[in-house]
């Protein structure tokens, strides 16, 4: 089989020749392992590309997630100046921003002047455009969508992938911007105080990145991950989940599958609560599933309640054993995530989360070693 055949098979449900294995890695790691200049790394897709698939060769992975989205090609034309220190790469912006992009993790905004968030009581949803214009990167630091290069990096890696291995795109749940739109306590608030707003927000907001998942179905990625870090037990009841994440996530699970593409999400933390309503969703399959101590779920337990109903990715705790072991305790754990994951089938071998940035390459190497050698069918 080929890789992009094995992870098709998992994720169908059939019987590939062996578990497929495929890890998100974070943009850190990516930058320290690949030594790419960070700030043309987050805007250059030519950069981006390269060192993605660059390490997706060098792991064996048989699929690869395309984090970041297109920019255009003049964004250096922005820059008033660029600053290079023991930190990152500090760019001081025509408009009076300055971000400091890190050579191990997120970039850091201050800008000009101090965001003005919306009164949530007084906004009114109509107001969202059509499509989504930004992704919420994390925490006050959003990426504009350039409308004209919004695939350019998807696009590049599947012309490079020539049908060989599995290519994922991905979409951020409109949740994660329902709480990066009013705050995260104004947010929460709002959906106590009047929930029939913060409803219609979440819709118009559903609207917004239904054009986004769609555009990426249509390009012909396999499938599409719903980023929703905030949708997890740390943050929400299951009973929150339930009226206010699951209806919204479930319209882009089916704007994704009923073009043919499969569509999974990606929550981090405790979620064992929750499983049964994630795979009702309409998702083909299920990201993360840490185990303790970053979350409860125990793989063996997920696979009888709903194994036979969606795939599941991870479950490999990326801190304590890919970050914090040796290669030995790495190949040990992976060789358990095997022996529970694989029978059945719909089981992808992967870290729970994304791959720490300093991680070590060997550590990666061991684990993908582990998938070829106890992970045959």
């Amino acid at each position: 089989m080929t890789p992009k055949q094995r992870m098709a098979a998992a994720m169908s449900g059939t019987l590939p020749d062996r578990v497929p294995v495929m890890c998100q890695m974070s943009v850190g790691h990516m930058l320290l392992q690949t030594g790419l200049p960070p700030a043309r790394f987050w805007h250059a897709s030519p950069v981006f590309v390269d060192g993605l698939l660059a390490l997706r060769a060098r792991y064996g992975f048989d699929g690869v997630l395309v984090s970041l989205h297109g920019h255009s090609p003049d964004w250096e034309a922005r820059i008033d100046r660029l600053e290079r220190g023991p930190e990152g790469e500090t760019v001081r912006w025509r408009s009076g921003d300055t971000t400091l992009f890190p050579f191990d993790d997120l970039p850091v905004n201050r800008a000009a002047a101090p965001a003005v968030r919306p009164e949530f009581s007084r906004f009114d949803p109509a107001s969202l455009p059509d499509r989504a214009a930004y992704i919420p990167v994390s925490q006050g630091l959003r990426f504009a969508l350039d409308a004209d290069h919004l695939y350019d990096a998807v696009a590049a890696v599947l012309g490079k992938a020539g049908g060989e291995f599995s290519v994922h795109g991905e979409v951020t749940s409109p949740f994660d911007y329902f709480l990066d739109l009013f705050g995260f306590e104004a947010a929460m608030i709002g959906t106590v105080e009047d929930p029939a707003r913060a409803a219609a927000v979440l819709g118009r907001l559903t609207d917004g990145v239904v054009v986004l998942a769609a555009g990426l179905a249509a390009l012909g990625v396999d499938a599409v991950k719903i980023s929703s870090p905030f949708a997890g037990a740390g943050f929400v009841s299951r009973d929150f989940y339930r009226a206010f994440v699951l209806p919204h996530e479930s319209r882009l699970a089916r704007t994704v599958e009923d073009r043919g593409v499969r569509a999974y999400i990606h929550t981090c933390g405790d979620i064992h609560d929750r499983l049964e309503l994630m795979a009702a969703s309409g998702v083909s399959g299920i990201e993360c599933l840490d185990p303790p101590p970053l979350g409860r779920t125990d793989l063996g337990d997920a696979k009888r309640r709903v194994g036979g109903s969606v795939f599941i990715k991870g479950n490999v705790d990326p801190v304590h054993v890919l970050l914090a072991g040796d290669q030995g305790s790495v190949r040990a754990d992976a060789r358990r995530r095997l022996d529970l994951g694989r029978p059945g089938g719909r089981y992808i071998l992967s870290t729970a989360c994304s791959i720490a940035p300093r991680t070590p390459a060997a550590n990666v190497l061991a684990l993908a070693g582990a998938a070829a050698e106890w992970g045959a069918y």
